[in-house]
């Protein structure tokens, strides 16, 4: 039963997930934290941080992490597939419909309003991450009493050098780490 419940879990993060892993985030969430309590929000927050320091699709790594915590390497096998599974059936049929309707406007009028859509899911999963980093909860209300100063600290100059100087993500993301490693041992 629990493979059943992860292929059809996964199966709708598959299919909702328009926009890439960062729009796929909050499904995850739900799924894996909110409906069925396979993960805690902390753990849940591990995972995606481990799978998007991975190599490939972040939906697709987040299944083979969350089947692999659940049932093993059946479980990562099943999750992955259900994750696959409808993006693959959905690529070949667009695919073929695209190259046969491309020059339609009702074709590409329909791509460009999910942009708005996309760009809120991502600031969705986006805030739900840092209100977690900064106040150790991932919903409302926030209690300010409650923030890390520390993790306050390193997102602040982790935002500024990105923006700023425009370094390498994965740069920041190691100093970070160091930052984090010396900063906690110390306070």
């Amino acid at each position: 039963m629990i493979y059943l419940e992860l292929f059809w879990s996964f199966f709708q993060i598959g299919l909702f997930s328009i926009g890439g892993g960062y729009a796929a985030m909050p499904l995850i969430q739900h799924q894996v934290v909110e409906l069925h309590p396979w993960l805690t929000m902390t753990q849940f927050a591990d995972i995606m941080t481990i799978a998007e320091m991975t190599p490939g699709p972040i939906a697709i790594n987040s299944a083979t992490f969350v089947g692999t915590q659940i049932c093993g390497l059946p479980g990562a096998l099943v999750a992955t597939f259900g994750c696959v599974l409808p993006s693959f059936t959905i690529v070949i049929t667009l695919a073929y419909i695209y190259y046969r309707f491309r020059n339609i406007k009702t074709v590409q009028g329909t791509l460009s309003s999910l942009h708005p859509v996309i760009v809120a899911m991502i600031a969705s999963a986006a805030l739900s991450l840092v209100i977690l980093a900064l106040f150790g909860q991932h919903s409302f209300p926030i209690i300010w009493e409650n923030i890390d100063y520390v993790a306050l600290v390193i997102f602040a100059l982790a935002l500024f050098v990105l923006r700023k100087w425009k370094f390498n993500p994965i740069f920041v993301m190691a100093g970070s780490g160091v930052l984090g490693a010396i900063l906690y041992s110390i306070f």
